[in-house]
């Protein structure tokens, strides 16, 4: 059950990253939320999970998002990762 709720989290910080790329007007109190909880949810590293460092950058790439542009290619890249960790841990 928990595994399925840390996929959820993954899928909406996923969507959030293409929403960006799209060019789709996103609120910011939807992708501060999203960084919150990735950043709650990078807190896995101190237990030996490598995969969290992905949670981490993205959790930061998200809040630096509200002040710079980010660049398309990384906005992708977080995308397809976070689908990619959704999908697995749905399975």
């Amino acid at each position: 059950m928990i595994l399925k709720l840390l996929g959820a989290i993954d899928l909406s910080a996923a969507i959030i990253f293409l929403m960006m790329v799209f060019g789709m007007d996103i609120f910011i109190s939807v992708l501060l939320f999203c960084a919150l909880l990735l950043l709650i949810k990078s807190l896995f590293i101190f237990s030996g999970d490598v995969l969290s460092f992905i949670d981490l950058f993205a959790a930061l790439t998200l809040i630096l998002s509200i002040i710079f542009p980010i660049f398309i290619f990384l906005s992708w890249i977080f995308a397809l990762l976070l689908f990619a960790k959704s999908f697995v841990s749905f399975l």
